[in-house]
């Protein structure tokens, strides 16, 4: 049956400028950089240590998906202090950090316009 999730696909208008995001501002690395078709690669990244991997590919007829928002939530360990060091790295936010009965969270902008949820649980 099922056993994890491979990878989580985020639309982009340029790879090259996404690869660059990901990799030097957010920390991953890439499993994968290869031909795809004439339009695109296949890129595909990881955090170390984890399954789940990030694809930066747009299907053909999705572009209309890029600069949206991706519906998924990366947990952090630290909010304020991970949104200190992105925000020193010239990653962009929605705003600070909001505390909810929850935990915490804050909206960052990829290179693309996409936008993700960053979250720290209650008590972590």
């Amino acid at each position: 049956m099922i056993k994890h999730i491979k990878f989580l696909g985020i639309p982009v208008a340029d790879q090259d400028r996404a690869l660059a995001f990901y990799t030097e501002k957010l920390g991953f690395s890439v499993r994968t950089d290869a031909p795809f078709n004439e339009k695109q690669r296949w890129i595909e990244l990881s955090l170390p240590g984890e399954k789940t991997g990030v694809t930066l590919f747009t299907p053909e007829g999705h572009e209309d998906r890029v600069g949206e928002f991706v519906n998924t939530s990366w947990a952090v360990d630290d909010i304020d202090a991970t949104y200190a060091e992105l925000s020193a790295k010239g990653v962009e936010f929605g705003g600070p950090p909001e505390k909810q009965p929850w935990g915490s969270f804050l909206i960052m902008k990829d290179s693309e316009g996409n936008s993700i949820v960053l979250g720290q649980s209650k008590g972590a």
